[in-house]
């Protein structure tokens, strides 16, 4: 009775162990990722619409023309 009575007791234990262990691994790999990644750039930001221009058929049609 004693293996049986000692996994029980300690099986709460046991996972919490393991998934802290799991998320500390998951974690090392995140950092060392964007470490080798480096930082990312910001500048793709998507310019706003002027609200003093027209916005005209040709824009509404083709927005990448310029």
């Amino acid at each position: 009775m004693g293996i049986h009575y000692d996994y029980k007791s300690t099986k709460g234990n046991k996972l919490m162990e393991k998934q802290a262990k799991r998320e500390k691994k998951l974690a090392e790999k995140k950092a060392k990722r964007l470490a080798k990644e480096g930082p990312k750039p910001e500048d793709t930001k998507i310019k706003a619409l002027d609200p003093n221009k027209p916005i005209s058929l040709d824009f509404l049609t083709n927005p990448n023309k310029e």
